[in-house]
């Protein structure tokens, strides 16, 4: 078994609900070291043995935080959904604490503009984002996507039959339909780079990238 990284001194993750442990569990999975805070102590005996150090604390006290040496920590994860008043507290004490990255999640646009107005450098929408996410991958023939802003997505989708048999040199997905492949997966093969010799053959998968919009029109041409 691989040593946890200790570089930037660990990982804090205030609030162990759903969201909570699944990124504590997701960052201990890639070797991270972390320090899980949450003040119920049902939810601490629960997870004590899955991850580095789980503390039973209010992290809405500076006090108590400081004594957990959260103050050395780089990075912190406000992960407290239930109560806005507990999620925006913790993240002023992890202001005064003078964490250099503060992360935290919100629950309405509203709760976002307050924890960003007192110090969160960054605000996530989960249960918002995989929402959207998965009703993509519902309604199209994606198979996975990435979207960085409405303007560009990277999506992994299924060769569409009516272009099998042809390269992408004679076909031209840039000029004709406004995405750029850049990586094919031959069936019985592993993902490579695509060029223009590439030859789409059935069954295979590509990764291409262009608006979502457009990667949504393009894996429905089958």
């Amino acid at each position: 078994m691989s040593a946890k990284r200790s570089d930037d001194s660990g990982i804090a993750v205030i609030g162990l609900g759903r969201f909570g442990c699944h990124l504590a569990t997701s960052l201990t999975r890639l070797d991270h070291e972390v320090l899980a805070i949450d003040r119920s102590a049902e939810r601490v005996q629960r997870w004590s043995s899955q991850f580095d150090r789980v503390v039973q604390a209010d992290a809405t006290e500076e006090g108590a935080l400081r004594q957990l040496g959260i103050a050395d920590f780089r990075r912190a994860v406000v992960a407290i959904g239930a109560s806005v008043e507990a999620s925006v507290l913790t993240v002023l004490a992890l202001v005064e604490l003078g964490v250099p990255q503060i992360w935290a999640r919100a629950t309405s646009e509203k709760h976002a503009k307050i924890l960003s107005s007192v110090g969160a450098h960054h605000v996530i929408f989960p249960e918002a984002e995989t929402g959207e996410r998965v009703a993509h991958l519902i309604v199209s023939r994606l198979l996975d996507f990435i979207e960085f802003d409405q303007d560009f997505a990277i999506a992994k989708v299924r060769v569409p039959s009516a272009l099998t048999g042809r390269s992408l040199r004679e076909l031209a997905p840039a000029e004709r339909y406004g995405v750029m492949v850049v990586g094919a997966k031959l069936p019985g093969e592993r993902f490579r780079y695509a060029t223009p010799e590439t030859v789409l053959v059935p069954g295979s998968v590509l990764v291409v990238e262009g608006s979502i919009g457009q990667v949504q029109r393009f894996a429905e041409l089958g």
